[in-house]
């Protein structure tokens, strides 16, 4: 395969799309190359997928495939590292954490046991959350000892990743987070992601509604340190405006949607990643 700009998808989204659009805009001979249809020689010599952009939903077929391509020398964005660093909510954390940028109080237990003893240590309300997962799922509010209880056993007959017990502070913040596109060295756009009617969560599958966010430089610098702590190149910056501490960082998403924040801000955020992209393959 020869191509100046493959993009790796396994579900074709409007960001995919909107991608391929923007490419074919600048004259670009795109790929779309479907994740579920491709092999890889492990064994042969460097094959040509040009500049490749990942875009795979899945975290284990986009952890696996950016291993394969980036160990054949191919130019991915992003890399290995960052898949492994933004693609695990612990991970990511820590990582925030040695670079002194802000983060919600966190802990994490090994075993039911030691995750209630330590709910009932530090009390109540906290979230659990898995340290591989998106879109909101399997997050759930920990009110009391009766709703720990019942979520942390359920948990505990479920794939061994989920008995990794990853308990954040409910922050005591405006009823909204931040989603914040990372392309280089610039933050391009940024919104508010109010959360729904009868609503904690600012998912907007989950009826929550999206306002245009000035950039300023407060956000720009730590969502650019948020982006070199996991070595990203592209990446969505999710942050919580604390009323204790301020602006703090709870996700980096190194395969981000941003079809919401192009709809509100107007910026043409898929024009920016294929130039980026294409400037990168030189």
């Amino acid at each position: 395969m020869s191509s100046g700009l493959s993009i790796l998808y396994d579900t074709i989204r409007w960001e995919e799309k909107a991608l391929f659009d923007a490419a074919k805009e600048k004259g670009i001979n795109a790929k779309m190359v479907d994740c579920k249809n491709l092999s890889i020689n492990l064994d042969k010599s460097k094959e040509d997928y040009g500049t490749v952009i990942q875009r795979c939903v899945s975290y284990y077929r986009s952890l696996h495939s950016t291993a394969a391509l980036e160990g054949k020398g191919v130019n991915i964005i992003n890399s290995l590292n960052t898949s492994i660093f933004a693609g695990n909510k612990l991970f990511t954390h820590m990582l925030l954490l040695k670079k002194g940028i802000p983060t919600p109080f966190s802990a994490v237990a090994f075993s039911q046991e030691s995750a209630l003893e330590f709910l009932d240590k530090n009390g109540y309300p906290m979230v659990i959350k898995p340290t591989v997962g998106s879109w909101g799922r399997m997050i759930a509010m920990l009110k009391d000892k009766e709703a720990a209880e019942a979520i942390i056993e359920s948990r505990e007959s479920m794939y061994p990743i989920y008995q990794v017990y990853y308990l954040e502070e409910f922050v005591n913040r405006p009823p909204r987070d931040i989603r914040a596109i990372v392309i280089g060295d610039k933050v391009v756009a940024a919104i508010y992601r109010y959360s729904g009617d009868s609503q904690w969560k600012t998912n907007m599958a989950l009826g929550g509604r999206a306002e245009e966010l000035k950039v300023t430089k407060e956000l720009e610098d730590i969502c650019i340190k948020a982006k070199e702590a996991v070595q990203g190149q592209i990446v969505g910056v999710d942050l919580m405006e604390s009323k204790e501490n301020g602006l703090v960082v709870h996700e980096v998403n190194n395969t981000t949607e941003y079809k919401n924040t192009v709809r509100v801000t107007g910026v043409n955020i898929p024009a920016m990643m294929i130039d980026y992209a294409m400037n990168q393959g030189k």
